[in-house]
């Protein structure tokens, strides 16, 4: 996406927790002629989050665009097996991240009557899949608002739409090489067309949460 929005002109501010891993994309992306700047943060303290979004806008002016995609991070459970906590780390960097980073550029975007709110999740937003529980209903529920914001924003002339990543990323294959994804990030905002788009094959991945089930009662009974 940096790269996509880089070489049409758009400044990029970097958002993550490790600063020397976002000072080596900064210069990665200086070498392709892109201006950019790293405001490390972890988007689970949303304080933090937020001074990382104000110190963005005083260096390099509006945010025109906000694209939101953490990593999922912290045990990622089973259905029977997802807690209280489990269930609570994921909404954390997944819904309230994203409300937290949404609401602080949101006021400037609705003065403005313009802006794009970019928010990522994987294909276990739609698709249940036990292996996956817990980081299917914080991305769930991320998906569903998102839709949301898109009906109510769009009459304000703000832009919202959802990227579902229904694959792996693998450079240089295809659909699903970087470069050809954050591509389509980019025609999104330029078309503002749609509330989603969604990259891979949702179906294969039914078919495995499909076989997942399968093989799992066997594994139990062996256990026993």
């Amino acid at each position: 996406m940096a790269r996509a929005f880089g070489r049409r002109g758009f400044k990029v501010g970097l958002i993550a927790r490790t600063r020397v891993k976002l000072e080596d994309l900064v210069a990665e992306l200086a070498g392709l002629g892109v201006t950019a700047a790293a405001f490390p943060a972890d988007i689970r303290d949303h304080e933090s989050l937020t001074a990382a979004l104000a110190a963005a806008e005083s260096a390099m002016g509006p945010i025109d665009v906000l694209e939101f995609s953490p990593s999922p991070t912290g045990p990622i459970t089973r259905a029977a097996g997802t807690t209280v906590a489990s269930a609570t780390a994921q909404f954390e960097l997944h819904v309230r991240g994203a409300v937290a980073a949404v609401r602080h550029v949101l006021p400037d975007m609705r003065a403005r009557g313009n802006g794009t709110l970019l928010l990522t999740t994987g294909v276990s937003s739609m698709i249940p899949a036990p292996f996956l529980a817990n980081v299917g209903m914080a991305m769930s529920g991320l998906r569903n608002w998102a839709h949301a914001l898109h009906t109510e924003l769009g009459p304000e002339g703000i832009y919202v739409g959802t990227v579902t990543i229904a694959s792996g990323i693998v450079p240089g294959d295809g659909e699903t090489d970087p470069d050809a994804i954050g591509a389509r990030y980019y025609t999104m905002y330029e078309q503002r067309d749609r509330a989603e788009e969604i990259i891979g094959d949702p179906g294969a991945f039914q078919a495995l949460a499909d076989e997942q089930v399968r093989v799992a009662p066997q594994a139990h009974v062996r256990e026993r």
